[in-house]
């Protein structure tokens, strides 16, 4: 097995953050929840969501289980992607 480069990481990272945070937004607005309630939900505020969902900030398991168990979801549907 080879090693990943540091380009590679920065790619996998970036691209984990995004749609990361397009699977929060994707859910969050079939469920017709407002950015400010799952905010609420999750006791953050709207901008640090709006961060998560736009994949310009990294999260935590913890928050990524808070976020899931907010909108009754398993968590691994917030974290599916391929590369």
């Amino acid at each position: 097995m080879s090693e990943l480069s540091s380009d590679e990481i920065k790619k996998i990272k970036e691209d984990v953050l995004f749609q990361t945070g397009v699977n929060i937004r994707r859910i969050r607005t079939a469920k017709k929840i407002t950015q400010i309630e799952l905010a609420a939900r999750i006791q953050s505020d709207r901008q640090y969501l709006y961060k998560i969902e736009n994949g310009k900030v990294g999260v935590s398991v913890a928050k990524l289980a808070t976020i899931a168990k907010a909108l009754e979801v398993p968590i691994s549907d917030l974290v599916k992607f391929s590369f």
